[in-house]
């Protein structure tokens, strides 16, 4: 993994944590990169990340897509989908600050939800995507 794409997930995740429409969602800041083992739902937890270089003649760049799932198990889908929407919401708000580098682009780009078989969970699946370039 890129320093980029590891920026990207962490100013993601604080920016995430800073919203107080999605803590009183999940009843408080319950966003990890890892959740802890045994955590209760609802949550949120980064999820699977993927950087491609997007470098081209004149300036190096990277092009990330990053998954942020919403795990429930409350009211079939409708929490996991009130969750999902408040979190690309909140995402979309003014650059995210990177420590080294800059976010040229960043775009919601999907929502998948589903009933989980095992335990009643449900969840849904937020992709993101963006680009990245060094800070100058």
């Amino acid at each position: 993994m890129s320093a980029a794409s590891l920026a990207l997930r962490i100013a993601l995740r604080q920016r995430l944590i800073g919203d107080a429409a999605l803590s009183a969602l999940l009843g408080g800041p319950r966003i990890y990169d890892e959740p802890p083992r045994g955590a209760a739902p609802p949550y949120v937890a980064l999820g699977v990340a993927v950087a491609r270089d997007l470098s081209g003649d004149l300036a190096p760049a990277e092009e990330h897509e990053l998954a942020v799932e919403i795990w429930s198990r409350e009211g079939g889908l409708s929490e996991a989908l009130k969750a999902a929407d408040r979190l690309a919401r909140a995402a979309d708000g003014p650059a995210l600050a990177l420590t080294g580098h800059r976010v040229a682009s960043f775009d919601w780009i999907a929502t998948e939800a589903a009933k989980i078989a095992e335990d009643g969970l449900r969840r849904a699946t937020v992709t993101f995507r963006a680009v990245t370039e060094p800070a100058e």
